[in-house]
């Protein structure tokens, strides 16, 4: 389990939450457990993320990887602010009401990519229903701002639903990153209690949009398991990707953040996530990812090169 503490304001990291009864938190098994950061590279990394005043959701989300990629200065850069208006059941990033952009954002994620020598970057935010586009915008100005600063690397976006935000994912495919990810999160019958803002079927439509805008544009997509889905729903998610010509999917474990979160139902085995690979390969999928530290970001570059490789682009 990983606990996250805000110290910068009285109010609670997630105020939805707070009142919930404390749920039960299973033993981890071995295979999940990782070791504390504490590397050189890894303080590095996050000298040059005070610097430029950013948010990453490794931080942010509580991701167990982060000692390993931020040893190799790899981080997910999280735009938009820090607060999200959504409250996902299965979240860590704090919820609330956010403040406004910060119009020197894209530069500063540009400078940090310069800084750390990113071959590949990932680009995440929170959701943000307030704002009229959603913060479309603000993602093509941080993807021009890095083609600006650092014209070799690749760029791949993990963006919000737009739910409801027309002409918001036009104008993120328009800046043309590199790989176009939105993650579903789950199966149809866990979206009421883990993602009750969302819309399965708007997120499905969303990346099949995408390859119609641009047919050459690598999709990607992930859900976590032990939520308490059924195999059979793991496998009808694949087919509704595969129906919008998604090429990556990575599949991890969902951890607890908290006691408040949603629990964890269980804990799949390594051969178990091998299986799903196996069976997601089958159905076509490019590139797939499957593990229980899998997470969307997690080894983003060397996976992009293997996508590429197998497209052969």
């Amino acid at each position: 389990m990983t606990v996250v503490l805000d110290h910068t304001k009285s109010r609670p990291r997630h105020p939805e939450k707070a009142h919930r009864p404390d749920t039960p938190v299973l033993r981890k098994p071995d295979w999940i457990r990782v070791r504390a950061p504490i590397s050189k590279g890894y303080a590095a990394t996050t000298a040059i993320v005070r610097e430029n005043g950013l948010h990453t959701v490794c931080e942010e989300a509580g991701c167990p990887n982060i000692g390993e990629c931020w040893d190799k200065k790899h981080a997910t850069f999280m735009i938009l602010g820090d607060t999200c208006t959504r409250a996902c059941a299965f979240c860590n990033v704090k919820t609330g009401m956010p403040g406004p952009l910060d119009p020197l954002e894209p530069q500063h994620v540009a400078e940090a990519t310069a800084k750390l020598g990113l071959a590949h970057l990932v680009v995440t935010s929170v959701d943000r229903d307030d704002l009229a586009d959603g913060g479309a915008e603000h993602f093509a100005q941080t993807i021009r701002a890095i083609r600006g600063l650092c014209p070799s690397t690749t760029i791949e976006v993990l963006t919000p639903d737009f739910l409801r935000k027309e002409g918001a994912l036009e104008r993120v495919v328009e800046a043309r990153p590199d790989v176009f990810n939105h993650n579903l999160e789950t199966v149809p019958s866990r979206y009421l209690t883990v993602r009750p803002g969302a819309r399965y079927f708007h997120s499905v439509r969303l990346l099949q949009r995408v390859k119609e805008l641009d047919p050459r544009m690598f999709t990607k997509s992930g859900i976590m398991v032990g939520l308490g889905e059924e195999r059979n729903e793991v496998l009808q998610v694949m087919d509704d990707l595969r129906a919008a010509d998604v090429d990556f999917l990575t599949i991890g474990q969902y951890l607890q953040p908290t006691r408040k979160h949603h629990p964890v139902v269980r804990f799949l085995t390594p051969d178990e996530f091998e299986g799903l690979k196996t069976v997601a390969y089958a159905k076509g999928f490019l590139m797939v990812s499957a593990s229980p530290l899998t997470r969307s970001s997690h080894h983003a570059g060397d996976d992009f090169a293997k996508l590429k490789a197998a497209r052969g682009a």
